[in-house]
């Protein structure tokens, strides 16, 4: 079938092939180094408890059969091993029956580890990397050109990526309608980047034009990802320079790097391309039928899309081969914080001193400056800022947090920049305050240093100790 191809994309699919591998293997190292404190055998939520009352069914996952700490280091670490060959070129030297298999192994071993990763799994880019890593295993290799079915599949959820985040921002908070948003949200996002605070003190004016252009960006130029080129690649470029602008202005794990790979669908890259034999019949068999499997199941994400009660960042299958995305419906307008400290009194007193854990991504000392940490994902940070939101965020895992500490548990303390006690010497008590936290002014940051001021609000978990 000469319509079953695209022979123009081959580079296109070659850099989308190895940019999606280096998330794969950012999202496995980020698995392999953080795990055993947060949902190991000794973790906060561990992953054994969570299969005994979850079936299989409901989510699938290599450890729903067997689970040990060694068996997951094993599973991530192999995540890895496959992702690096992968960026590598791995699939280029195989068959293409072969590297259709090799593509599928990140998918699948990523999917055990998120269908068990509970809340510090639920965000919405862990689909979105296991959505995308599935069809891409379809792009095939050197030896057949880009199928066509596959690029607009790619371009379809891309669609659904953007177009479905600028729904849920005009259907959500009216700052976005009254192009306001961005006075809040630099300063309240989750985990600010080093550029964050300049980005906050950009005039009102350029802000109204950021939201202004986000909506454009969000909620017309998706429909030309479907238009003749040059079009489609415009839109693409322009999609990639809007993400770019994100990844300046803050931390979101891969989000902004998976929709730049989304865009590479869309975009034509030029150059000649090689001459390569027909795509054999039953590749083109197996792509049409995963095709129409995927617009089969792709129903429920338009109906929501479509929905006033539209959900954002939702999968409708256990393997997460069709989902919904969106992100900031609503911004908040005023930044709390949980401040954790410990004391080495065991019946703290008004004079104890109480020494402040610093956490790597999320605000803490005023004076230090934030760092890049994207794609690569802080997920104990992230939920810190939620449970700054609410305490009913916390309620699963925040206990769970405070006894390690109290304990010096050494895999816990390691998701820290720093503990203020020595590994021998575990704190008698903890407890955790809540802080409002606002970004200084230019003379404040001249006077001061500090990036950051921050005013206690109440007491968030009073002192606690082991039993």
């Amino acid at each position: 079938m000469d319509w079953f191809t695209a022979p123009d994309y081959w580079l296109s699919r070659l850099v989308l092939q190895r940019a999606l591998a280096a998330l794969y293997l950012v999202a496995f190292l980020t698995a392999a180094l953080q795990f055993r404190a947060l949902m190991g055998e000794r973790g906060m939520l561990p992953v054994p408890r969570f299969t005994a009352r979850v079936p299989f069914r409901r989510a699938p996952s290599l450890f729903q059969l067997h689970y040990s700490d060694r068996f997951f280091a094993g599973c991530a670490w192999a995540g890895c091993a496959v992702s690096a060959a992968l960026l590598a070129g791995a699939d280029s030297a195989l068959p293409l029956w072969a590297g259709i298999v090799l593509w599928l192994v990140p998918w699948a071993l990523y999917l055990s580890i998120v269908n068990v990763g509970q809340t510090w799994y639920a965000f919405g880019w862990e689909s979105l990397l296991l959505e995308t890593g599935f069809l891409a295993a379809f792009l095939g290799n050197d030896e057949v050109a880009p199928p066509v079915v596959v690029l607009f599949l790619l371009r379809w959820i891309l669609f659904r990526v953007e177009f479905g985040a600028g729904l849920i921002k005009l259907r959500g908070d009216a700052c976005w309608r009254k192009l306001t948003c961005l006075d809040y949200h630099h300063e309240t996002q989750p985990m600010p980047g080093p550029l964050s605070w300049f980005f906050h003190h950009l005039p009102r004016p350029l802000h109204r034009v950021e939201v202004a252009a986000n909506h454009v960006t969000q909620l017309v130029v998706p429909f030309l990802l479907f238009a003749p080129q040059p079009l489609a690649s415009a839109a693409a470029a322009l999609m990639i320079l809007t993400q770019v602008w994100l990844v300046l202005s803050g931390n979101f794990s891969w989000l902004n790097w998976i929709t730049i790979v989304l865009a590479l669908s869309a975009l034509r890259l030029p150059t000649t391309a090689p001459s390569v034999p027909a795509a054999p019949l039953w590749y083109e068999v197996l792509v049409l039928a995963v095709g129409a499997l995927l617009v089969f199941l792709g129903y429920r994400p338009v109906r929501n899309m479509i929905s006033r009660r539209q959900v954002m960042n939702r999968s409708f299958d256990p393997l997460h081969l069709v989902n919904t995305y969106g992100a900031f419906g609503s911004v908040s307008r005023v930044r709390y914080e949980v401040v954790v400290e410990g004391t080495l009194d065991k019946r703290p007193r008004a004079d104890s001193e109480w020494r402040e854990y610093d956490f790597k991504g999320k605000p803490g000392d005023p004076r230090r400056w934030p760092r890049q940490f994207a794609p690569y994902h802080l997920r104990l940070d992230w939920l810190m800022w939620f449970a700054a939101l609410s305490p009913a965020y916390a309620g699963e895992w925040f206990g769970g947090l405070v006894e390690r500490l109290l304990e010096n548990d050494r895999d816990t303390l390691r998701l820290l920049r720093r503990s203020p006690f020595p590994p021998d010497t575990p704190p008698r008590c903890v407890r955790a305050r809540l802080f409002r936290y606002r970004y200084t002014g230019w003379r404040e940051l001249r006077e001061t240093g500090a990036c950051w001021e921050r005013t206690y609000v109440r007491e968030y978990l009073p002192p606690t100790r082991l039993a």
